[in-house]
């Protein structure tokens, strides 16, 4: 199972940039990664927002379906997610980081599997 977070602020999502392997570099996705043995889903996530954004995050409701990674190996599962504390995402892992709103979404590449989550999150962030 891999997780991501849709972190949402004042009506933005925030985007990440692959930095590698190269085949993926400079396209975006939500941040997020493998659930390791004996961690749930939230845990996850909120350990790869840690490491990867230094960013501590609240985990809300899923967004969109589950979407099957490439060669079946395993599936996405998305949550909203808000920050928590005063810290701010850093790009400890990717190339860069953006906060885009509904109409920005489509500014940039992102990979297959967060294509159909872009679509689920566009009335969320509507409403947000």
């Amino acid at each position: 199972m891999v997780v991501g977070a849709a972190i949402l602020l004042d009506g933005r999502v925030l985007a990440c940039a692959r930095s590698h392997p190269p085949e993926v570099a400079g396209k975006w996705e939500f941040p997020g990664g493998k659930v390791e043995d004996g961690e749930s889903e939230h845990e996850a996530l909120i350990r790869e927002c840690r490491e990867e954004l230094g960013v501590t995050v609240a985990v809300g409701d899923r967004v969109g379906a589950d979407v099957p990674l490439a060669r079946g190996w395993s599936v996405l599962r998305v949550y909203q997610a808000r920050l928590r504390g005063d810290g701010r995402p850093q790009a400890f892992e990717h190339a860069a980081l953006r906060w885009l709103s509904a109409d920005e979404l489509d500014d940039v590449t992102w990979l297959p599997a967060d294509v159909p989550i872009v679509a689920a999150l566009r009335p969320l962030l509507a409403d947000s």
